[in-house]
């Protein structure tokens, strides 16, 4: 293929990733924007074979690889229910990372002496942040899957161990462009996971999806990197789009959480240990019937459904939408607040919600629903807990403090869905579950809203 076609078969692959993004960026053109990703992955992966100095090389070797991954990955993404997507998201990253310094480390071996500074430079940065990346991202998997604490894990001196080790990582660095030695560079990904292992310990369950958006940004910067030391124009592209759009995304959820990136990353190493209660499952709470809560939505005149995790978890949006449905059929006021963080991830309830048909008008974002609650007759909260606590205004030192939430506590009346008394994925207790105007009704969230509907048809 003549380097004029493959440049420009390169370009429209380009084209693909940014039209891509432009899609994701709203509900109605995410599914477009995602296919066009896909084109444009599509494109990209094939062209490689066309490359005049790859033609015919490792082709089976590659081909190889492919399959692979098409087994792995096919089968992962289909099955995945959408309340892992955070930790799936988490794990695709970090085999990127892992994968562009893989290559870096191969290319320099491969060049030896013969690499030039910039090139030397560009390796280094593309093997500490790609393994950074990759042991960051794995602990982000464990958090989320909750195979180990989502708590913050601290120990004493660890600010220290962590300094120390950033310093190791830029002193082998420098050891690296200097003696230009394949040990040094080995010691360094050694080096860099370890750091990426400790720079994601310390980050509590609910900053967790925070930190896989900078893990990803992360990632797209190695791949521009590992791009130029490849001289490949389409991944230092491709990367460049993923590392500005997840630095962009990790920008606006750490608004969203109403705290800096620095305490997200290092705010356990400081913040007050909270006491917990001892007593707090045996405090008296006001639990209801289905036919209570019928009862309570059918004098209402404006309802405002607060969907979260748990919902996801039971898959309930079908059920939820089918309630929402009978209250508007009775002339009831209906919205849907959404938090910027609701379900771990952005936009991940505007998707399940978008699954049940869920009209996009009925959706309203944080600063839109939160001035109408004192209107509201009914806040109605399934499965959410974190974006509603109150302890992010009255709790000084608490993971959530400083996080924007839903001010369902001003509506005339709270209901809230629940499995148990446990506390959200933050960990501290809701005091909003032991107010006089609180309904909490115990079950599974789609059996609890099939009684509710049930109820509601009856009366």
């Amino acid at each position: 293929m003549s380097p004029f076609l493959y440049d420009l078969i390169g370009l429209l692959a380009g084209v693909c990733f940014i039209l891509s993004l432009k899609g994701l960026s709203h509900p109605r053109t995410a599914r477009r924007g995602n296919l066009l990703g896909a084109l444009g992955a599509g494109i990209a992966t094939i062209l490689v074979f066309f490359r005049s100095e790859n033609e015919g090389r490792n082709l089976l070797w590659i081909i190889g690889a492919i399959a692979l991954g098409v087994v792995i990955g096919v089968p992962a993404a289909r099955k995945v229910q959408m309340t892992a997507m955070p930790q799936l998201v988490a794990l695709f990253n970090g085999v990127g990372g892992g994968a562009a310094a893989l290559v870096a480390i191969v290319e320099y071996m491969k060049l030896g002496e013969n690499a030039s500074l910039a090139v030397v430079i560009a390796t280094v940065f593309t093997v500490i942040v790609g393994c950074v990346s990759f042991s960051g991202s794995i602990i982000t998997f464990l958090k989320l899957q909750e195979l180990m604490t989502t708590a913050p894990v601290v120990f004493p001196g660890g600010r220290f161990v962590i300094a120390a080790t950033l310093a190791g990582v830029l002193g082998v660095s420098g050891w690296v462009v200097a003696a230009l030695g394949t040990t040094p560079l080995l010691v360094l990904a050694l080096l860099s996971l370890i750091f990426g292992v400790l720079f994601v310990l310390p980050v509590g369950g609910a900053d967790v999806p925070i930190v896989i958006s900078l893990l990803n940004a992360f990632t797209g910067l190695t791949v521009a990197a590992s791009g130029y030391v490849l001289q490949a124009t389409l991944l230092i592209i491709a990367g460049t789009l993923v590392g500005a759009s997840g630095t962009i995304l990790t920008r606006l959820m750490a608004e969203a959480m109403g705290r800096s990136l620095f305490g997200t990353l290092f705010g356990a190493f400081t913040a007050k240990p909270q006491i917990g209660s001892a007593a707090a499952e045996n405090r008296p709470v006001k639990s209801g019937t289905p036919d209570d809560v019928a009862i309570l939505l059918n004098y209402a005149r404006r309802v405002v459904i607060v969907p979260g995790f748990g919902l996801a978890v039971a898959q309930a949006q079908h059920t939820v939408r089918e309630l929402a449905d009978l209250l508007s059929a009775k002339g009831i006021d209906v919205a849907y607040g959404i938090h910027p963080v609701a379900g771990r991830m952005p936009g991940h309830m505007n998707v399940l919600l978008a699954e049940a048909n869920v009209p996009y008008e009925q959706l309203s974002e944080m600063e839109e629903v939160n001035p109408t609650f004192p209107q509201t007759d009914v806040a109605l909260i399934i499965g959410a807990n974190d974006v509603v606590n109150p302890a992010a205004k009255t709790t000084p030192g608490c993971p959530i403090y400083g996080m924007p939430i839903l001010d369902v506590a001003q509506a005339g009346n709270v209901i809230f869905l629940k499995r148990s008394m446990r506390p959200g994925f933050a960990g501290i207790e809701n005091e909003l579950l032991f107010d006089a105007k609180t309904t909490l009704l115990f079950g599974d969230a789609k059996a609890s809203l099939t009684k509710v509907v049930s109820a509601l048809k009856n009366l």
